[in-house]
């Protein structure tokens, strides 16, 4: 009995996270200063890795990949030659799409979102490639019957041709309900171990002027799964508190802020609160007892501000570069509540 208890505190405490290994890929056409194809990949939604065609080289864009393929360079130069690859197959791609829809010169634009989902508690596995063309659905896999779909009527010949290719469709349902789901687990090891090896949580209390709440602001830890709150005399209150959000820093670890009004707090009571830092696994929390000698604040010169190497991580969360911005702009719609684009991936990644 005493075990089934245990279960189910674990059960209702913790729940289960659904992790993402996704590819963008996008091809343009008819434009000029501009980079002709743009591959980007991200794991929970977070920028990992980056290439395009005037710079025709891959990016690591996290400490933890950085450092994963300094290990081996050979991993990298093939991700390279990846990307050069498919700008030649997206050029090949718009000519085909362009001649089906009747279309000549002008701007177009090709996009593919590919990659896989994973449950790490119930072990589900979803596997996705789709491709959108001048800011619409065009075709997409349906992995279940290894067939392509489409709601366009112009893409009835490139479907009728893909799906004749079977030896290709076997292959490509391979990668992405298995060994995609594999890869990714690989990289959140990896992930998970770099992080806690490298990073510690940093915990600290931040106000903008002497009237404003009291921040207490959490960052650097990892993985996501934490707790931040205020307590007065070792019970957590909830009045006069208002929680942030979890948000990812630039190296892959996250941040969150809960803030106290101290307007409700007597100065001779502010010894009585304690901020709590409760990270998934750790078993020591982080207090910190509500302090002004100890609160950061933006009143000073900058020169004078204490700067954590965290610090420039607050509230800014991941972007991906500029180039991806403009690309969405010219969009519009297709990727909205798609998210990014495609390309760092395992070495089995399919076309």
């Amino acid at each position: 009995m005493k075990k089934l208890l245990i279960l189910f505190f674990l059960c209702h405490t913790v729940s289960a996270v659904k992790h993402s290994l996704k590819f963008y890929l996008t091809g343009t056409s008819g434009t000029a200063n501009f980079p002709e194809f743009v591959g980007t990949a991200t794991i929970d939604d977070i920028e990992i890795g980056y290439c395009d065609s005037m710079k025709r080289r891959a990016e690591p864009k996290q400490d933890w990949i950085r450092n994963l393929t300094e290990k081996n360079p050979q991993q990298l130069k093939w991700y390279s030659q990846k990307c050069l690859g498919y700008q030649q197959l997206f050029k090949s791609y718009t000519e085909v799409f362009k001649k089906h829809l009747n279309q000549t010169e002008g701007f177009h634009i090709l996009q593919r979102i590919s990659g896989c989902e994973w449950n790490d508690e119930s072990n589900e596995v979803e596997g996705f490639l789709r491709y959108g063309y001048d800011g619409e659905d065009f075709i997409s896999l349906d992995l279940q019957s290894i067939t392509w779909i489409t709601p366009k009527t112009q893409a009835a010949e490139i479907k009728k041709l893909w799906d004749a290719e079977k030896a290709r469709l076997v292959h490509m349902k391979n990668y992405y309900v298995s060994k995609c789901p594999k890869s990714l687990q690989e990289y959140l090891h990896y992930r998970m171990s770099f992080l806690q090896r490298t990073e510690r949580t940093s915990v600290s209390l931040l106000q903008k002027t002497p009237s404003s709440p009291v921040s207490c602001h959490a960052t650097g830890f990892y993985p996501d799964r934490a707790k931040l709150f205020w307590m007065k005399d070792g019970q957590e209150i909830h009045e006069g508190v208002e929680k942030g959000e979890i948000l990812s820093n630039n190296d892959g670890t996250f941040q969150m802020s809960s803030e106290l009004d101290v307007s409700l707090v007597k100065h001779e009571d502010w010894s009585r609160y304690d901020c709590v830092f409760q990270l998934y696994g750790v078993k020591e929390d982080i207090i910190t007892t509500l302090d002004k000698a100890k609160i950061q604040t933006n009143w000073v010169s900058p020169s004078e501000y204490p700067i954590h190497h965290h610090a420039g991580k607050i509230a800014i969360g991941v972007t991906v570069g500029a180039t991806i911005g403009v690309v969405l702009v010219f969009i519009g719609v297709y990727f909205r509540g798609r998210k990014r684009y495609d390309f760092l991936a395992v070495r089995d990644l399919s076309l």
